[in-house]
């Protein structure tokens, strides 16, 4: 595995070339400093090369997050092979950029200066000044418009070793924290990784940007992705754009962790969880801050949670504090409990034994002296499981019905805590060529 980090002060066009970069919109890019905070990893592979790419904050930044950042990006610089140090010729070197570089020189990583923001040929003349920085030969490019890059790749290339291993296949689980701005979603990914990935502070809106972290537990490869916390109403543009880059978060992961605070729990966490459970992924609700409540209220509290959380109640619970790593360990084993049931399959035989079963326990939907015939049943799909249901007539099937029979598939065929998916098809006499109705839970 290799490791390029991207560094440079603020507004110079780092995390638009990480995008282009590994090829997709990772990072949250605005025409204002101070967007990116953490340092953002992103993967991308180039003439068989497995490269893992680093998106750090803006260095010597004059705000509050200054020391942070430079923390954040000194550990991306860990085992790093070559550090891309991105400036804007156009603007001129500024003090910052002196400092970058005088910073760079002492930690003694390989750099390769990228003028940024070079559109054309007669923009080149503003590369003079950046020799003066004693890195040699800079490498002109424009982000925004994928000029240059290769001629980066190849200056890259010359600082990696040479590597002939076939890049593995295996798709690490994908989870992401999301919930409400201050619960401690950063604090919990720092503490299951036993490291300080993610800034953490008292201020509401410290996370920006989606933030992805990989992790080894017991064999078995993760993904964990620290969102914006979501508000109902968020009070700038660029939280507003976090916060869709949160949802994009939720579409591309395997599973949801949830993180709640059992002492703030409303209608907000039930539209996030609705919000995941509905583009088909499990979700677990992670209620942190437990070591905070009195040990005499430990039940009362649990009561009332339940009863906060009665319509997800499908949704498996784990009690956490980041503090002192308490249910750290259950967090994990029940996600790759959840995504093997995700992803299992029911044979047909079984499905259609138990389907006979489910008609008996619970009378069919009549109309007008007709009743719901099913005739056959299979699964379709996998994460989610999605079951076709043949069928007399499609719009026979009442919500309640439907309902049932998903609570029975979750519960007899031992898969709690997944969202099941099914699709109603038209068979035999009544069929007049509707495609079905779709339902989800």
């Amino acid at each position: 595995m290799h490791k390029i980090a991207i560094v440079g002060r603020p507004n110079v066009g780092k995390s638009s070339l990480f995008n282009r970069l590994v090829g997709r919109r990772e990072a949250v890019v605005a025409d204002f400093p101070g967007v990116t905070r953490d340092a953002k990893e992103g993967m991308m592979l180039h003439q068989n090369h497995r490269i893992t790419l680093v998106d750090t904050g803006g260095l010597w930044s004059g705000d509050e997050w200054e020391a942070a950042i430079r923390q954040k990006a000194e550990w991306a610089m860990e085992g790093a092979q070559a550090v891309i140090f991105v400036l804007d010729p156009r603007e001129g070197l500024s003090a910052a950029d002196y400092e970058v570089a005088d910073w760079l020189r002492r930690l003694g990583t390989p750099v390769i200066v990228v003028a940024n923001k070079i559109d054309s040929q007669k923009h080149e003349i503003y590369l003079a000044e950046l020799w003066g920085l004693g890195f040699g030969d800079p490498v002109p490019i424009s982000a925004e418009h994928a000029r240059g890059l290769d001629e980066l790749m190849d200056r890259v290339m010359t600082y990696l070793p040479e590597d002939d291993e076939d890049v593995p296949e295996i798709a690490p689980i994908r989870i992401s924290l999301i919930g409400r701005p201050n619960v401690g979603k950063s604090s919990l990914l720092n503490a299951i990784v036993q490291s300080d990935r993610a800034i953490v502070a008292d201020q509401p809106g410290t996370t920006r940007d989606s933030l992805d972290v990989e992790w080894d537990y017991g064999g078995q490869r993760f993904v964990l992705v620290d969102t914006a916390g979501i508000r109902k109403k968020p009070p700038t543009a660029i939280e507003d754009y976090a916060i869709q880059r949160s949802q994009a978060a939720i579409a591309r992961s395997d599973l949801i962790w949830l993180v709640v605070n059992a002492d703030e729990l409303g209608d907000h966490e039930l539209k996030l969880a609705n919000l995941a459970y509905d583009s088909g992924k499990p979700v677990i609700v992670v209620v942190n801050k437990w070591d905070l409540i009195p040990d005499a209220d430990l039940k009362s509290t649990e009561k009332d949670l339940n009863q906060k959380l009665h319509h997800i109640s499908y949704a498996p619970r784990v009690y956490t504090s980041a503090i002192n790593d308490y249910g750290i360990h259950d967090m994990l084993a029940e996600a790759m409990k959840l995504h093997d049931k995700w992803q299992s399959r029911v044979p047909t035989s079984e499905l259609n034994r138990w389907l006979e079963v489910w008609q008996m326990r619970q009378a069919v939907p009549n109309f007008h002296g007709k009743k719901l015939r099913m005739y056959f049943m299979t699964q379709v799909e996998t994460a989610p499981p999605t079951f076709a249901i043949f069928c007399n007539r499609a719009t026979f099937v009442t919500r309640a019905y439907e309902g049932f029979l998903q609570n029975r598939i979750r519960e007899d065929l031992a898969l709690a805590g997944i969202p099941v998916r099914l699709k109603w098809k038209e068979k035999g006499p009544y069929k007049r060529g509707q495609k079905g109705e779709d339902a989800e839970a």
